[in-house]
């Protein structure tokens, strides 16, 4: 499919590169930004909610404008605070192995849009996603016309998606939630597993900030017709989550270590586990011992979506598919250099946890970014004690406000080495020159800090002509 949409670019555009096919339809889906990407603090949460109600309407009726190609094959919603993304991946690798078409969506992208549709683990084509881009821009001009509110970018992504995955004619959709589940704007599906993999503090301007407000978002995703899954353990949480399988007379299948998978073994290239189904031990290969459950969790929604046992074989298969950029993701060897895009206390909590049992005489580079929004002091306090030197910088991403380098510096405890480098490919590249070979740079602090850095060893023009997040760096 890439060959030949290479090939009717060029007869349509004459030698336009990739890059360029692709810049191009960038340009138009971020003009479709409107406003500030949440409520302003102190919105009234009735407001908050009214306006994402209207938004979620407002796409339903533009999908249906769409002939509803969202209802065209079989779909999974997987939300959580933390490990959606990898157990997103991981499901949608189970289930290329065990023979199904799938299209996988993740939310947010690293250094390129096309991450956010996937067909079997590939990339759309550059020129594919500028050709989907235009297609979709026809329709909103279409949809304006009679009258209509023209959709914002994150309604725009979405009825995308499902257009995109309708046409590839996918067996499965895997969709990653953005933010809560309840009001998101991808919670226009009705899928045949519901999965949620965990509720922490994140999102609490708009989720609410105790763990029973943040769970009833993430429990939305969960309709009549489907099965529920999930390894949430709070208790103040779970109770939330089984209320919800309840009233939708769903049932609930709870996954957790000593009931779904136990005797787990973390190491630096990968993790190990027993799944208690089967008896098998199966490795992931994502380290850190938190990727057990995320994988345990997968195989759960495979099995569910599946409806008939999945083979040993497959599922190891499966598992091995599994990679995922920016998430415990080391990039080089001397120094090693790791990338993990935590950014909330759960999360730099499970990555404190991994670097403690996998890396524990390593001296710690930490080269860390936020975004305002976050809770970045809690983030530098939980992470900073590892660490004997800290390079302060902050992620660029349009439309969201970095938290400034200078106020993560101030953050440093005494006896910290400290520098200030606003620009993160800067701020890597001074890690590393700092740096022997027998230490560790811990990259961390926010999703689009790992993906601003990630361009040193993986540039971005290699991902859109190779297809893949891991491209060949010889270009070959």
């Amino acid at each position: 499919m890439n060959g030949a949409w290479g090939r009717v670019a060029n007869d349509l555009h004459g030698e336009e590169s990739a890059e360029a096919a692709y810049d191009r339809a960038e340009r138009y889906v971020n003009s479709l930004i409107m406003g500030p990407p949440s409520p302003a603090p102190g919105t009234p949460p009735e407001e908050i909610r009214e306006r994402a109600v209207a938004r979620l309407d407002r796409l339903r009726a533009f999908l249906a404008f769409l002939g509803n190609p969202q209802q065209q094959y079989r779909t999974i919603h997987i939300a959580g605070t933390s490990g959606k993304g990898s157990t997103t991946v991981i499901a949608s690798g189970l289930l290329a192995s065990a023979g199904y078409r799938t299209g996988t969506h993740v939310s947010p992208y690293l250094q390129v849009a096309t991450e956010k549709l996937q067909i079997d683990g590939r990339l759309v084509d550059a020129y594919r996603y500028a050709a989907l881009v235009e297609s979709m821009r026809r329709s909103v001009e279409e949809w304006v016309a009679l009258g209509n509110e023209r959709p914002n970018y994150g309604e725009f992504w979405v009825a995308m998606t499902y257009r995109y995955f309708a046409e590839e004619t996918v067996d499965a959709a895997l969709i990653e939630v953005g933010a809560g589940g309840r009001f998101d704007v991808t919670n226009v599906i009705e899928p045949d597993v519901a999965a949620i993999t965990s509720i922490g503090y994140d999102h609490m301007a708009t989720l609410g900030s105790t763990l029973p407000e943040i769970a009833w978002h993430k429990a939305g995703i969960i309709k009549p017709g489907s099965v529920a899954v999930t390894t949430v353990t709070e208790p103040e949480a779970l109770p939330v989550i089984a209320d919800e399988a309840q009233r939708q007379g769903v049932r609930l299948e709870h996954v957790v270590e000593g009931r779904g998978f136990d005797s787990v073994v973390a190491r630096d290239d990968r993790t190990a586990f027993r799944d208690l189904v089967s008896g098998q031990r199966f490795h992931v290969r994502l380290p850190g011992a938190f990727q057990a459950r995320n994988a345990a969790l997968a195989i759960a929604i495979a099995r569910e979506f599946h409806r008939d046992e999945l083979h040993s074989g497959v599922i190891q298969r499966g598992l091995d598919s599994a990679r995922f950029p920016g998430r415990m993701e080391i990039v080089q060897q001397a120094p090693l250099v790791l990338l993990d895009g935590a950014h909330n206390p759960e999360k730099v909590r499970s990555l404190v946890e991994a670097l403690r049992t996998l890396f524990p005489n390593r001296r710690i580079t930490l080269v860390f970014g936020a975004l305002e929004s976050k809770n970045y002091r809690e983030m530098f306090e939980l992470i900073a004690p590892l660490c004997h030197r800290l390079v302060a910088t902050a992620p660029r991403v349009l439309a969201k406000p970095p938290t400034t380098a200078e106020e993560i510096a101030i953050l440093a405890p005494q006896g910290m080495a400290v520098e200030t480098v606003p620009d993160p490919l800067e701020a890597v590249q001074r890690a590393l020159n700092g740096t022997g070979d027998d230490d560790l740079v811990v990259v961390t602090g926010s999703l689009y800090l790992v993906g601003n850095v990630r361009e040193h060893w993986y540039p971005r023009e290699r991902i859109l002509t190779q297809g893949t997040c891991w491209p060949d760096r010889a270009g070959s």
